[in-house]
Parts: C-alpha cells; sequence; structure tokens
C-alpha cells in the first residue's frame, strides 16, 4: 500500500478518536458536573495517552503524536474537572 495512503488512514483514525472527546469535554465544561465520570478510567487513560505521545515522538509517528497530543488535551481537561467539579 501507498505509504502516503497509509498516513492518510492514520490522520482519519486520529480524527476520529481525538473528536469523540470533545462531546464529553463540553457537557462538563457547560454543566460543571462531572460526577458521572470514572476518575480512575481518566488516569490511566491520561497515563496511556502521555505514553502513546511519547512513543509517537520517539517513532516519528506523526498521525500518532497529533492524535494523543490532542486528545490529551481533551482528556486531560475532563480530569482537571472531574478533580475540580467532583
Amino acid at each position: 500500500m501507498d505509504p502516503f495512503a497509509i498516513k492518510l488512514i492514520g490522520f482519519a483514525a486520529a480524527t476520529c478518536t481525538t473528536v469523540a472527546y470533545a462531546p464529553q469535554f463540553i457537557k462538563v465544561w457547560k454543566t460543571r458536573s462531572a460526577r458521572d465520570i470514572s476518575l480512575g478510567m481518566f488516569l490511566v487513560m491520561v497515563l496511556g495517552l502521555a505514553l502513546w505521545l511519547i512513543y509517537g515522538l520517539l517513532s516519528g509517528d506523526a498521525p500518532l503524536v497529533a492524535a494523543n497530543a490532542i486528545t490529551m488535551v481533551l482528556a486531560g481537561g475532563i480530569l482537571f474537572m472531574k478533580l475540580k467539579y467532583g
């Protein structure tokens, strides 16, 4: 398969998995309520995203870096609001 097509698939996947966090982030931001969000899940998720980001940087994988950097901001924001608003 063409390397460019492979990168496009990677960026498409990155876009889908990153955008998936936006509705939850917006809902918690608007309602200032994170009561029903699992603290443990978001702690592990943000750690996993940080590790994927490091892996992507070390391997030079642009779609992996882009997806995990943006998703880490969104998931980290949700985690922060969970800690702040409960």
